[in-house]
């Protein structure tokens, strides 16, 4: 009997009256907060799912998806599209999800769905937003959460969370996390691995041994207070995250093997805060700082017969931003906001690689990079009648990027990005939301320096400093729909016109003169280059469903997909192809069920597999994944344990990397042979603990 056959259920007295999610939330569903754009939902609403934190509202939010943000640069953008009273948090680190578990449910008032826009809410570029409104009453509330993985070949990975909040009269609070664990890859398990020659023949095969897992040591904390007749919050954290990787490839057709291990020491720490202050009765002033510090050393070595490489990359950042905003309430209908932001980044790096002993010389091994960047901005929203609003905007950016060492250069770019949106409530369950924006993405500081995939193929991928941001015109409509009381459909179209596509080309020296073998004449290296225009188009439907219309009581089926197309011109063989490493579709789906006479819930997740491509320049690889299944059961035999149980990967989890490998450049050698990697993840048990203190 496998350990994914039996999930205990326990039986307890009943659990008090509440709303369930599949009725219309107290106070939520209104014709006036529909219109508007804003529809609340108090704890009642959630009463039956018994939350533990505010994640676990968020996510049962009918018609949102939530996401924690991107990693860029500069605080525009990168705080998800989740705010906690109001404001985005000032973190970069410290990830989205991880805050809002920090959050007890019992300390949230309600939550916001903010569709549209509403007056003196930052939308940020986004359509909707959810709203985490606490409570300001005084109070302590602490939680203690011991937790263990046993993984599928045995072993068993501990760790501990902790977590405390106070509040006092007068409206000062604190706040403290501790996180001290280790957790496991599912990307990496045991299988098999097969090269073929051009021809389909067997070259090669191999049994695969791979174990990898990862370590989290943070700490957390924050403090809030009234200040020179404002409110500051200050905010910060430090994060150590090691993680190591192992592989045993075993030749099954040849002698020998191939063994690799990869080791990654990172250190992160930030620190934000922030101030508000009405200056009139109109007019209000926001400012926000904030600095962090990651370092991250990756080592990899490579063996096997008769070879044997070494790896190093010791890459360190630094980011310093501040933020000023004022916002104008002319009337109730219409707010002006102007402002800017500036930031100043740092990075130095050092990459090592050696082959056999001997250093090998890698494009852009050792940079040093400043990058100094201002934006300033222009905005306004209108609510001309109750069911409709239009936002429009402006903001302008200049920068300066210097690089020295390997890569000696220095530019400066500048970008105008106008905004502009309109959100129409045709009926207090209708919405439709319209949006032109032109997006401009950030330098990512990864594409700067070579990858550690060196190491392992052999094959180069430089890094390039002088890498132009990607721009794209974005045109976007979505329609809502909502039914039954706690059901939405929503569906959602993008079309992308895009410029300085930042994908693979080939190296190029100081002066910009690609690098070539000297026998074969051939591009010797490939590194992250702009390679010119590209489209994107993607189609986006999700779907909540309350199940109680189909004789499950307290159940929610929530879903979403997303398909895009992409084209760019490939720049070794012409002709189009896709955008590396856009997957073509994402999907997943969610059910769950609440059965408040047993204190429990229980549910299942389903992760859709996807597909990553990308193109370099002598081998086209790909990773395909498979679903992964997650079924969970959650028990609370007193107000203050809950005990959790998720059987992770029910169906086990294939990843599989093909490389198809030329014998030089890909526009003039032919493909040399086509590599399998399949590892099989075959799951996990974890058992979550939670005692929670005070009121």
């Amino acid at each position: 009997m496998g350990p994914w056959v039996m999930l205990a259920a326990a039986v307890a007295s009943p659990a008090p009256e509440a709303v369930a999610p599949n009725a219309s939330p107290p106070n939520a569903a209104t014709p006036d907060s529909a219109a508007r754009g804003v529809i609340p939902y108090p704890p009642s609403f959630f009463a039956e799912s018994r939350p533990v934190n505010a994640y676990d509202m968020v996510v049962r939010l009918p018609g949102f998806t939530f996401d924690k943000g991107a990693t860029v640069r500069g605080l525009s953008g990168a705080g998800g599209n989740v705010l906690i009273d109001g404001q985005p948090p000032v973190s970069k680190n410290d990830a989205l999800d991880e805050i809002l578990k920090r959050i007890p449910a019992g300390a949230v008032e309600r939550v916001e769905l903010i569709r549209g826009g509403a007056p003196g809410i930052d939308m940020e570029g986004r359509t909707v937003l959810a709203n985490i409104v606490r409570k300001q009453t005084a109070g302590f509330r602490a939680a203690v959460m011991p937790g263990i993985y046993q993984i599928y070949d045995g072993r068993q990975l501990p760790g501990v969370r902790v977590e405390a909040q106070w509040r006092w009269p007068g409206g000062r609070s604190a706040e403290f996390g501790q996180v001290y664990g280790t957790g496991p890859n599912d990307e990496f398990g045991d299988g098999r691995r097969t090269r073929y020659n051009p021809d389909g023949s067997v070259r090669l095969r191999s049994k695969v041994d791979a174990d990898a897992y990862g370590l989290r040591a943070w700490t957390t904390g924050a403090y809030e207070t009234p200040l020179f007749g404002g409110r500051a919050r200050i905010n910060g954290a430090f994060m150590l995250t090691p993680a190591e990787v192992e592989i045993y490839d075993r030749y099954e057709t040849a002698a020998g093997g191939e063994y690799e291990k990869n080791e990654i020491d990172r250190l992160q720490a930030e620190l934000g805060g922030r101030f508000n202050r009405g200056l009139t009765e109109r007019l209000s002033l926001e400012a926000v700082g904030f600095h962090q510090w990651n370092n991250q050393k990756t080592t990899v070595v490579f063996e096997a017969p008769g070879l044997t490489r070494d790896f190093l990359l010791d890459r360190k950042t630094t980011e310093a931003v501040g933020r000023l905003n004022f916002r104008y309430r002319a009337s109730p209908a219409l707010t002006l906001e102007a402002g800017g932001e500036g930031a100043l980044n740092n990075l130095d790096s050092e990459t090592r690689l050696a082959v056999n002993g001997r250093p090998v010389p890698v494009p852009a091994a050792n940079v040093q990079v400043e990058e100094k960047r201002a934006d300033a901005f222009l905005r306004g929203s209108w609510r001309p009648m109750p069911t409709l609003t239009l936002e429009a905007g402006v903001r302008q950016e200049v920068s300066r990027v210097t690089s020295a060492g390997d890569v000696t250069l220095g530019k400066t770019l500048t970008f105008t990005k106008p905004r502009a949106a309109v959100t129409w409530a045709a009926d207090p369950s209708s919405q439709v939301r319209l949006r032109v924006e032109r997006e401009v993405g950030q330098l990512n500081f990864d594409d700067f320096v070579a990858s550690p995939n060196v190491a392992s193929t052999g094959v180069v991928v430089a890094g390039n400093p002088d890498l132009t941001p990607q721009q794209a015109w974005v045109f976007e409509a979505a329609y809502e729909r909502r039914f039954w009381g706690a059901g939405a459909a929503v569906m959602t179209v993008r079309h992308f016109e895009i410029l300085d596509t930042i994908d693979r080309g080939p190296a190029r020296d100081a002066s910009g003169t690609i690098i070539r073998d000297p026998v074969t004449g051939q591009p010797a290296a490939d590194r992250p280059d702009n390679i010119g225009e590209s489209t994107k188009d993607e189609v986006q439907a999700s779907l909540t469903v309350p199940l109680d219309r189909f004789g499950v009581r307290a159940a929610q089926l929530r879903g979403q997909v997303t398909k895009r197309w992409t084209k760019v011109d490939d720049p070794l063989l012409g002709g189009t192809r896709e955008v590396s490493a856009l997957r073509p579709i994402d999907w997943e789906a969610h059910f769950s069920q609440d059965l408040p006479r047993w204190n429990a819930t229980w549910g299942v997740d389903v992760f859709g597999g996807f597909r990553e491509r990308y193109f370099r320049l002598a081998e086209i690889e790909t990773r395909k994944f498979s679903p992964w299944v997650v079924v969970y059961g959650e028990y609370k035999p007193q107000p203050d344990w809950i005990l959790r149980l998720e059987a992770m990967g029910v169906t086990s989890r294939n990843v599989r990397r093909i490389r198809e490998v030329y014998s030089g450049p890909r526009n003039a050698f032919p493909l040399d042979y086509t590599d399998v990697r399949s590892l099989e993840w075959d799951g996990s048990l974890y058992l979550r603990v939670r005692k929670t203190f005070g009121s």
